[in-house]
């Protein structure tokens, strides 16, 4: 194992390192950079970079895996399979620390090898550092920046990928509408800000109330939808009536002070034998959520309910 820091500076062109020598011909190292440079420009995915990375420099270095891990520890990247011998590069710039790469085969590194893979991750770092803030950018831009759920534009893509998923495999999909009871009075009575937190608080109420597989997102305003995948009518009644106990049984307090809450929620499900726009799923969970409100608040309605009573 090698464990080594690989540093670059914005201002040196191309991403070139400090290494002070090549095993490679003047020949093969310009056809080299140029290869690299032009195929890890196609992609602003780190999965993608990586991959392309790795298919391109076995020509050069024999390998069979690699394991970026990422800087700020969220996740890891593996490509091929981890093998006895391996060596270890952190990869940093000048703007901070991206992660730990790791080359791993069954055969021991020479030092030659060493030394191209060093000049070859030149030409990986600034790639993967954009695709990596492109990435960073985007999940961002998804994100309801108070509760860090998701936002409308993440509701309305995740929606759309789950009706195709239950409507391909005739699955059923319910959507649950929850909003906080009397907002407008906490805002009133404690201030924009502790109205704020009450909305953190509440977004992590229904996110412990979910199951794992369930997506919870900001609607906007005090309003919040959760996407169920999988789940019949009676199950998205169990799982709404388990995150409206939650609400209704947490205390959130302030500066010495304790504010109750509650939600109402409507429910609308997508039966595995009908084919419906995602349109017509939100009408009728907000029309569910609309006699909820109009019953007393603190309740539970169902779409289907409302299709039974009627």
């Amino acid at each position: 194992m090698r464990d080594m820091t690989m540093v670059t500076n914005a201002h040196k062109a191309n991403g070139a390192s400090t290494i002070p020598l090549i095993p490679l011909t003047p020949e093969q190292e310009l056809t080299t950079r140029i290869r690299l440079a032009q195929a890890l420009q196609m992609s602003l995915d780190p999965a993608e970079v990586l991959n392309l990375f790795y298919t391109h420099i076995q020509a050069i270095v024999s390998l069979s895996g690699i394991l970026f891990k990422f800087g700020n520890g969220s996740s890891e990247l593996k490509i091929g399979r981890e093998c006895l011998h391996h060596c270890d590069y952190r990869l940093t710039t000048d703007e901070g620390y991206l992660g730990e790469i790791i080359f791993s085969r069954s055969k021991r590194f020479a030092e030659a090898e060493l030394i191209t893979l060093e000049f070859l991750l030149s030409s990986l770092i600034y790639p993967l550092r954009n695709a990596i803030r492109y990435q960073t950018a985007m999940r961002l831009a998804l994100l309801d920046p108070l509760t860090l759920l998701g936002n409308r534009a993440a509701l309305d893509t995740a929606l759309r990928r789950e009706l195709q998923m239950a409507e391909r495999h005739q699955h059923e999909l319910s959507l649950l509408m929850v909003d906080v009871d009397f907002f407008k009075k906490i805002n009133d009575e404690y201030g924009h800000h502790r109205g704020d937190l009450v909305l953190c608080e509440i977004a992590k109420g229904i996110q412990s109330a979910c199951r794992g597989s369930d997506i919870t997102f900001r609607y906007g305003g005090e309003e919040f939808v959760v996407v169920l995948g999988k789940t019949d009518a009676e199950g998205a009644k169990i799982i709404a009536e388990r995150i409206r106990q939650q609400i209704a049984e947490s205390h959130i307090k302030y500066n010495g002070k304790t504010i109750d809450t509650t939600v109402s929620i409507g429910i609308a499900t997508r039966h595995s034998n009908e084919k419906e726009h995602i349109n017509d799923l939100f009408e009728r969970a907000d029309k569910a959520l609309y006699i909820a409100k109009n019953s007393g608040r603190n309740c539970v309605i169902s779409s289907d309910e409302i299709l039974i009573k009627s």
